[in-house]
């Protein structure tokens, strides 16, 4: 793995927009639930209680919240079924597999933070 001491320092244009992209990916995935979500429905599409069962804690009222912000985004579509009662799937569409290196990414720094967190708190 590079250290930063080996990388060449980006010009202050580089940051600059590096920066913006960084903020707006930020803007869309925000708060612990949107990534939990598009999981979710990448591995199978579902209905609101099926969501809502799977992700642990989250309420109705912000699944419900959540799941508008990403169909917004265009990373999960929402399809009602005129059936009685009415059947709404919500799944996972071919934008949202686009985030699967930055997930994975995540992941990777999570498992690595997580034992950093471990091995400080056994140092005290």
């Amino acid at each position: 793995m590079k250290t930063i001491e080996e990388q060449e320092l980006p010009t202050k244009d580089e940051c600059a927009g590096s920066l913006r992209n960084i903020i707006d990916a930020l803007y869309v995935l925000n708060g612990k639930w949107k990534i939990a979500l598009i999981l979710s429905l990448i591995q199978s599409p579902k209905r609101f209680n099926e969501i809502k069962k799977e992700i642990d804690g989250i309420s109705p009222k912000i699944l419900a919240k959540e799941l508008k912000d990403l169909e917004l985004n265009d990373f999960i579509k929402r399809t009602v079924y005129p059936t009685i009662p009415v059947s709404i799937i919500y799944e996972s569409t071919d934008y949202s597999r686009t985030l699967k290196n930055v997930i994975a990414e995540l992941s990777n720094w999570g498992e690595l933070h997580r034992e950093k967190v471990k091995e400080s708190m056994r140092k005290e």
